[in-house]
């Protein structure tokens, strides 16, 4: 039974960070995938950092208020805006490279909601996998990394993280101790049809730790990315948000630039208000386009975006891309405060799983790196200045042999196709209502779990009808319209105020609505 000092269960860049200043621990970090699947090697659009002389921290900070409607801890938000650029400005001091101009000065992109050029890009729009793989090269030789190994359960004793079961792709059941245990492992994209996300997010992280009883907050956040490309009805690939920053203007199929008349920043309005908007037009029977004529440079500028068109057959030297909204980012995830604490003692979360609160309703277009990076140093400072206990050796108890018994469950297009129909970019209590009703058919298995005998595809699924259920019930819950959650029976809500009616999802409670 392998013993470390940290364990961290993902491999994005949040992980990769923690790792990186832990270098002095022994850690382990666990994916259940490749190491190169995550979202963060696909985030195409950059990195936000106020780093150039006519920006300043309070602009990005305001920024970030005003795309998340006022729902942001501020605290952290102010930890977010004033300490990525130093974690930038030091990553670059250790090799990390941007993208800069002729003057060797960074290419300050724009992207939507913010007011000013402050997005650093990296391989034009490959920011993501850049970074990324900078980052596993700096920690590869400090960490054991454990690849095709899905985390299935946290083992909790007296409240307190001793470590997590696992199981290997041959089938194999592994426990690992830590004195400290951090989730990473993303969001939830496949509890929606369409998504950006990496086909293995399936919001593992989130769905073991309500399982522990850790509290889990604002999940009826969803970020919905407005421009996915659309083709036959299938979203294929992310048009990233540095498109539009670029000069591409949103059309529909009569040329009309809708977002003209929306909002007074137009296409780069926030994205909770412009998937809206493609959603109505969709909704009048129009398909909508992104008109990317005006930059002249696109193949250069954007070789993930024109790869991705390539390959689905869309000419990009006709001018348009055919787009749709598709899931994209959770704001909510597991509760944490700024050093990445949970509710259970030594169970830290960073990165999409967490909800430290600085995304409030709707994330700022390109903060998610930034959070990755700085919260995964706090986390890690956090923990290496309290002190580390060994565990104990631990008897697991597998639970009764269910060997031959079928478990009740669902597909996972069916999961898809409730959540995309009830629980979408438009919602309302008769919807969400049917939604959780539905879910609840499924509480059964959402606990007590002999993980022994389930497969990772079933594993995954009763993550999936878990996360389904948190969203659902908590938009259900939740009697306003603000941000990437948006009811059509309350009216929109922005006032400046931290609204204090979070719901925090307990196992406790799901127990008593059973």
């Amino acid at each position: 039974m392998p013993q470390t000092d940290v364990i961290i269960i993902g491999s994005g860049i949040a992980a990769l960070s923690a790792a990186y200043y832990l270098k002095h621990k022994n850690v382990i970090v666990i994916t259940k995938s490749s190491w190169t699947e995550s979202n963060s090697m696909l985030a195409q659009g950059g990195i936000a950092a106020a780093i150039h002389k006519n920006d300043s921290w309070k602009n990005h900070y305001e920024d970030t208020l005003i795309a998340g409607c006022h729902h942001n801890n501020k605290h952290n938000v102010k930890k977010l805006v004033t300490e990525g650029p130093i974690e930038i400005v030091k990553w670059c001091k250790n090799g990390m490279t941007f993208d800069t101009d002729n003057n060797n000065q960074f290419l300050l992109g724009k992207e939507g909601a913010h007011s000013h050029n402050r997005i650093l890009h990296a391989g034009g729009d490959a920011t993501g996998r850049e970074m990324t793989m900078f980052l596993y090269n700096k920690i590869k030789s400090k960490a054991v990394l454990i690849e095709n190994e899905m985390a299935l359960d946290l083992i909790i004793e007296n409240g307190t993280c001793l470590g997590v079961r696992t199981k290997a792709n041959n089938g194999a059941l592994n426990t690992y101790l830590a004195s400290k245990t951090i989730v990473a492992s993303g969001g939830c994209g496949a509890v929606y049809g369409h998504t950006s996300n990496a086909d293995v997010i399936t919001g593992d992280g989130i769905a073991m730790a309500f399982r522990a009883g850790a509290e889990i907050t604002d999940m009826e956040f969803i970020q919905f990315h407005p421009t996915m490309l659309n083709i036959e009805g299938r979203c294929v690939g992310l048009i990233s948000e540095a498109v539009r920053g670029e000069g591409a203007v949103l059309i529909n199929d009569r040329g009309e630039a809708f977002m003209h008349n929306i909002h007074h920043q137009k296409d780069l309005a926030p994205r909770d208000v412009v998937s809206r908007a493609i959603f109505e037009e969709m909704k009048k029977g129009h398909n909508v386009y992104l008109d990317i004529s005006p930059i002249t440079n696109f193949k250069e500028r954007f070789p993930t975006v024109s790869n991705i068109c390539r390959e689905n057959g869309v000419n990009i030297e006709h001018g348009k891309l055919p787009v749709a909204p598709g899931m994209h980012f959770l704001m909510g995830g597991i509760r944490t405060n700024d050093k990445g604490e949970t509710s259970i003692k030594d169970l830290f979360a960073i990165g999409e799983t967490a909800c430290t609160g600085v995304h409030g309703a709707n994330r700022l277009a390109s903060n998610s790196l930034l959070e990755g990076l700085v919260f995964g140093k706090n986390v890690a400072s956090h923990i290496l200045s309290v002190p580390f206990e060994k565990r104990a050796s631990y008897s697991i108890d597998e639970g009764t042999d269910s060997q031959g018994q079928k478990l009740n469950l669902p597909t996972r297009k069916h999961i898809q196709r409730v959540m995309s129909e009830y629980v979408g970019i438009q919602r309302t209590e008769a919807e969400l209502t049917i939604a959780v009703n539905w879910f609840k058919t499924y509480q059964s298995t959402f606990f007590d779990l002999n993980v022994k005998n389930l497969t990772r595809e079933e594993m995954e699924t009763i993550n999936l009808l878990t996360i389904g259920w948190l969203i659902s019930s908590s938009a259900l819950k939740r009697t306003e319209s603000r941000g990437g959650h948006y009811r059509l029976d309350f009216p929109y809500t922005n006032d400046n105020e931290w609204n204090e009616r979070q719901i925090i999802r307990t196992k406790e409670e799901m127990y008593a609505e059973v």
